[in-house]
């Protein structure tokens, strides 16, 4: 399963609205013979690319995947029909599916016969499905501020990789894709981001297909979403000389310090919401 976690990180930034999957398949022998992420929505998901990778390894064998299997048929088809169809004889998943369609995939795969056990590891696989968990489960982006404390330039935090997110925002408003072009037809972002509505430019990002928003800069729009609750987690990048925080000392109110590293001649403080609004169980 940590293997299926890390694979699934690979689609972080581009698989939105969709979540970032992966999965291991392992044969009847448990060695692994085919794993596979989800890159995008319209394309294969992760437990069909591992599928692929397998062959007819896949027989009797077993799929390690992060979130439960869709059971719906969409531009791909539903994960649980190709595990049966594959011959899969258990399926081990960390996050049960807050979208499932019906039954859901878990469900349906017990009521063909296949062994099925839940939960395993799920506190590690939210780490990467995690923003995208808060996302569906409110209505809006998973929100990340980063900003340098004593810098003025901003439009790059040492150790922040804008990749991982499907939007990036800079203090001027302005909207990009965290990978340029990374999200392929499925979203058109608009130009600019509202100051006068933080949420409902935060609800018309999430209809538009956004789940995860980088937010840089320590003041302009910054302080706009902070002021109003809807930061989801801050990363301040600390060279060591003297500063004025946004926001007053580290932690902020109602966030605390879950890492603290050192990057070459700086470092980096993450401090997440300790109250979220929406976490799977």
């Amino acid at each position: 399963m940590r293997r299926a976690i890390a694979v699934s990180a690979l689609g972080l930034g581009t698989t939105s609205p969709n979540p970032p999957v992966g999965c291991l398949i392992l044969d009847s022998g448990g060695r692994v013979v085919g794993e596979g992420f989800h890159r995008r929505k319209g394309e294969a998901h992760a437990e069909g690319n591992a599928l692929a990778a397998a062959g007819h390894a896949a027989r009797g064998g077993t799929a390690v995947v992060t979130l439960e299997p869709c059971n719906h048929v969409g531009r791909a088809p539903a994960c649980r029909a190709l595990l049966i169809e594959a011959g899969i004889a258990r399926v081990v998943v960390a996050v049960i599916d807050p979208t499932s369609r019906g039954a859901g995939g878990v469900a349906e795969l017990s009521r063909e016969g296949t062994d099925v056990e839940v939960g395993v590891l799920a506190d590690e696989a939210e780490l990467v499905l995690g923003p995208w968990l808060t996302a569906v489960g409110r209505g809006t982006p998973f929100v990340t501020w980063a900003y340098c404390a004593d810098a003025e330039d901003h439009r790059q935090v040492p150790g922040v990789d804008v990749h991982g997110y499907d939007a990036v925002v800079g203090s001027d408003g302005h909207l990009r894709e965290g990978v340029p072009g990374g999200h392929g037809e499925t979203f058109v972002l608009p130009g600019e981001l509202s100051r006068d509505a933080p949420e409902m430019a935060l609800r018309a990002l999430y209809a538009a297909g956004v789940r995860s928003l980088l937010v840089l800069g320590g003041r302009g729009l910054a302080e706009l979403f902070a002021a109003a609750g809807l930061v989801d987690e801050v990363l301040v990048c600390l060279t060591g000389r003297a500063a004025s925080l946004p926001g007053g000392e580290l932690p902020f109110s109602g966030f605390r310090i879950s890492s603290v590293r050192r990057l070459e001649d700086h470092v980096l403080v993450q401090a997440q919401r300790e109250d979220p609004l929406f976490r799977a169980k």
